[in-house]
C-alpha cells in the first residue's frame, strides 16, 4: 500500500502575492507600499493634530 502524503495548500495571501509578483513589477509594488506607508503616516499626523487641538481648547476654556 502506498503512503498518502498531505500537501499543504498555499494560503490565500501567498496565492495573491504570487499573482501580484507575476502581474506587477517590483518597482510598482514598492511604490504602492510606499504610498500606503504615507497614507498611514498622514492619518497618524491628523490624529495628533486633533488631539492637540482638543488639549489647547481645554486649556483655553480653563483660563477664560
Amino acid at each position: 500500500m502506498q503512503a498518502v502524503r498531505a500537501k499543504a495548500l498555499p494560503s490565500v495571501t501567498d496565492a495573491l502575492r504570487t499573482v501580484e509578483t507575476l502581474l506587477i513589477g517590483t518597482g510598482q509594488r514598492t511604490a504602492r507600499r510606499n504610498a500606503w506607508t504615507s497614507v498611514l503616516e498622514d492619518r497618524r499626523r491628523a490624529k495628533d493634530r486633533v488631539e492637540t487641538q482638543d488639549v489647547l481648547e481645554a486649556v483655553s476654556a480653563r483660563t477664560s
